[in-house]
């Protein structure tokens, strides 16, 4: 039985436009999003097996595959709440952010400079990847991660509230070689409701170890 499953989209594949095509949408959703579902899946029943055998011989290519695939699916379902057509600007304490936004001035030293360090992040990650805004639970601190791949170079027990995904998929149909100009275009379409939301939530974890 599939354990992970692809969520629906929370807005029809035009909703992004003009920054995301409908056709990009469609492809990146519903067939590589669904790529990660399905490789989550399907390692994890590669790894059943494996116990069941006592065959270890591919332990390490199986461990590798479950935290590619599976970050994959989690980054994915973010990314799409993370966007709205009534989005963009920033967070401003008149659109009940004000939390998030006290949170970027104090941990970037303005709205300004995260947005600039986002930005370069996102757009010089090194092959495919994600630059991220994720709450640090430790120092209690936003911070931005590149993320390789989908699960490389992370701070452990960061937790993600903002994610863009700078993959060739979410913008060669549309920008061709021009991740810059994808990047800064998606500033346009930013959920700040739900990243607010996602900030929260973080914040009421409970750190993995004491500051």
């Amino acid at each position: 039985m599939a354990i992970y499953t692809l969520p629906e989209l929370p807005y029809d594949y035009a909703a992004l436009e003009p920054v995301i095509s409908p056709e990009i949408i469609e492809l990146h959703h519903d067939k590589h999003h669904a790529a990660y579902v399905k490789g989550a899946n399907d390692t994890l029943e590669q790894l059943a097996e494996a116990r069941d055998k006592e065959a270890w011989g591919s332990i390490n290519g199986l461990e590798k595959n479950l935290a590619f695939h599976l970050s994959g699916h989690i980054l994915h379902s973010i990314y799409w709440h993370n966007m709205t057509g009534d989005g963009g600007g920033e967070p401003l304490e008149k659109d009940g952010t004000g939390e998030l936004a006290d949170a970027i001035a104090e941990s970037f030293g303005s709205f300004a400079k995260f947005k600039s360090q986002l930005t370069k992040a996102s757009a010089t990650t090194q092959g495919s990847g994600w630059g991220v805004l994720a709450y640090e639970p430790v120092s209690g601190r936003l911070i931005v991660e590149q993320i390789y791949d989908h699960q490389g170079n992370v701070g452990q027990g960061s937790v993600p509230i903002l994610v863009f995904d700078a993959w060739e998929h979410a913008f060669y149909l549309q920008y061709k070689n021009q991740k810059v100009d994808f990047i800064e275009a998606m500033w346009r379409v930013v959920n700040w409701q739900d990243v607010a939301k996602r900030f929260t939530e973080a914040k009421g974890r409970t750190p993995l170890i004491t500051p």
